[in-house]
């Protein structure tokens, strides 16, 4: 017999990325899914088939946020929803797992942690990267001192799928994106300063539109996106279908001086032709490098002797095969919001905080992105408000 606390889970928004909530399925560990909500009726029957069992339907989220047996819902709703539903849902007291961005606008962000405090609510915001096997034994040799003190970090991301995935539906649009560079870069930004030790406090960013406004070939507004990747789109410029309205930049890249000291950089591509993440971290001491990021398909490179260019580092540390999606990463997450909302202590590895200040540096790097790449000041938290989340799970 299981005598955990029962909790009984919602999930609002059930397409695409919704279906990982099947995670969150354990009745071996007295928590159940039992309701889902989304405003269309083909995304909740797909989401049924993934799961594979019946469950309470509503295209109306307030329905399932009136039923008394939930405690808490997984959003994973269209980035400028967010700030709506998690609003609404920590309002009739249900814990909240919200899928990042957390916010699409710095007050935004801002509101959504208020709120968690005055209703003293759970909030947990899903940066899955961090429970990425390759970026936590990126995270381990830093601590260790492998590197020495850090000093400066880069992150290119390569986005074979940008086409499919982001210019094909709403992510193309600021209005409800601000930008790719916080809608696709918040978990890079988010995990160069969880690697770097610090928060962005002054950012300047440039970007361009430079490839997907010269596509004509667009689908109708009431006809919905196929955004799902499809090899055979290439190149670029062939891609067919894209949305209606594509305002927002397909090249970005941004600078960064953090609170600490330390300066970084991330940098983004929506059409290159491989897809590639890879971060460079340098300290006193030497410096690592990722390459690849899947479990079971990626390493770990490190430098830490002076020499002319050695392309087999120092020392490689092999990242084993995990088993679920994202390589290992979304059982994991689901397992620690699990955790959280029974206080069964042990901490979290990221905080309402952390998700705060990755929006909103994207939003700030937009704001210079789109104002002749000037410097911008990144706002700080309150620090009543930041203190409250940061006890509140153990950071």
């Amino acid at each position: 017999m299981n005598n955990k606390k029962e909790l009984r889970l919602g999930l609002i928004g059930a397409g695409r990325r919704g279906a990982f909530a099947q995670y969150m399925h354990q009745p071996e560990n007295n928590v159940f899914l039992t309701a889902a909500a989304d405003t269309d009726p083909e995304a909740l029957k797909a989401f049924q088939e993934t799961i594979e069992r019946e469950v309470y339907v509503t295209e109306d989220y307030h329905e399932l946020l009136a039923r008394p047996d939930i405690d808490a819902v997984l959003i994973s709703t269209p980035d400028d929803l967010h700030e709506e539903h998690a609003i609404a849902a920590l309002k009739a007291g249900k814990g909240v797992y919200l899928e990042k961005p957390i916010a699409i606008t710095i007050e935004g962000c801002d509101r959504i942690l208020e709120t968690a405090r005055e209703q003293n609510a759970k909030l947990y915001v899903g940066h899955n990267l961090r429970h990425f096997a390759v970026m936590r034994k990126m995270k381990e040799l830093i601590d260790s001192g492998a590197i020495g003190e850090v000093k400066t970090a880069w992150c290119r991301h390569f986005i074979s799928y940008g086409g499919d995935a982001y210019y094909k539906d709403w992510h193309a649009e600021r209005s409800r994106t601000t930008s790719l560079l916080l809608q696709k870069g918040a978990h890079d930004i988010d995990v160069l300063h969880w690697l770097c030790g610090g928060y962005t406090e002054t950012v300047t960013a440039m970007g361009e539109l430079s490839l997907y406004d010269q596509i004509t070939d667009r689908r109708d507004p009431e006809v919905k996106g196929d955004t799902y990747w499809n090899m055979d789109n290439w190149p670029p410029l062939s891609q067919k279908g894209l949305n209606p309205v594509i305002d927002v930049e397909d090249i970005n890249m941004m600078l960064m001086r953090l609170d600490n000291g330390v300066i970084a950089t991330y940098q983004q591509c929506h059409y290159s032709p491989d897809a590639w993440r890879n971060y460079t971290i340098i300290g006193t001491e030497g410096r690592i490098e990722n390459f690849g990021d899947m479990s079971g398909e990626c390493m770990i490179k490190l430098w830490n002797k002076r020499h002319n260019y050695q392309a087999e580092g120092d020392a490689e540390f092999i990242i084993p095969k995990e088993e679920g999606s994202h390589g290992g990463a979304d059982p994991k997450i689901i397992d620690e919001f699990i955790r959280y909302m029974r206080d069964e202590g042990g901490g979290t590895i990221t905080s309402p905080v952390s998700a705060r200040y990755s929006a909103v540096t994207g939003c700030k790097a937009t704001e210079s992105l789109r104002n002749g790449a000037i410097p911008v000041q990144v706002p700080t938290l309150a620090k009543d408000l930041a203190d409250y989340f940061d006890k509140s799970t153990g950071q």
